[in-house]
């Protein structure tokens, strides 16, 4: 017992292993995620929660399938929330200095609360963005927010209601579309998958098993 977690998933008590996310332990206290839950590793953005510690009234934004869980936690999951998503067509708009206002002129109703950014669940700088796309820098924009996974969160907390993963959603459009619609780098990669060069890595991959997988994954090097 001294390895479990009292916990509070949507205001009821469960005893669950302390090392568990709090997805995995929503599971193990017999849940059946059908929503909310994705790529589990934390990209898709599916898993977006919230949750309160015992004594301390801060309401802390998260994703649960990458924190653990705490005891005393009080948890309740947002896998969806209702942002103001613009419909149009990426081949029918250019990048000019109207399109946020066009498509999301609540961007300049931003107050500076920095809620969002406080929020964000990947630790991005939200209203810096924002800010970018306020002054029509979309290459910016589009780099700042190039991590975000569009959980939600920042656009639940906001009290001018920007949905602002679409906005960056927006600006990335744009900028590979029309501002850099052609890249050196993935260019010569392609050029190289399709000549067969990595093939035989491939398969030397495939014959691995899942756990040196998950190692190779775990170290691999990321690209600035």
């Amino acid at each position: 017992m001294e390895n479990m977690a009292n916990v509070y998933f949507y205001g009821k008590h469960y005893l669950v292993p302390a090392d568990l996310t709090i997805m995995n332990a929503m599971e193990y206290a017999g849940y059946q995620l059908v929503r909310g839950c994705g790529c589990r590793h934390g990209f898709c953005g599916a898993c977006a929660a919230i949750y309160r510690k015992s004594g301390d009234t801060k309401l802390n934004a998260c994703l649960a399938c990458q924190t653990q869980v705490e005891d005393g936690m009080f948890v309740a999951t947002l896998p969806f929330f209702p942002a103001a998503k613009r419909i149009y067509d990426i081949n029918g708009i250019k990048p000019t200095e109207q399109i946020m206002m066009q498509l999301y002129p609540e961007i300049y109703s931003c107050i500076g609360c920095n809620a969002c950014t406080k929020s964000c669940a990947r630790d991005l700088n939200v209203m810096q963005y924002i800010a970018y796309a306020q002054r029509n820098e979309l290459e910016k924009c589009a780099a700042e927010s190039f991590d975000c996974v569009s959980c939600g969160i920042c656009v639940s907390r906001c009290p001018a209601g920007i949905s602002h993963n679409l906005v960056g959603l927006l600006a990335r459009r744009l900028t590979g579309k029309y501002l850099h619609p052609e890249s050196e780098h993935t260019n010569k990669r392609a050029a190289d998958v399709a000549a067969g060069k990595f093939d035989e890595l491939i398969l030397q991959m495939m014959e691995k098993p899942l756990e040196e997988l998950q190692q190779l994954y775990d170290s691999r090097e990321i690209e600035k």
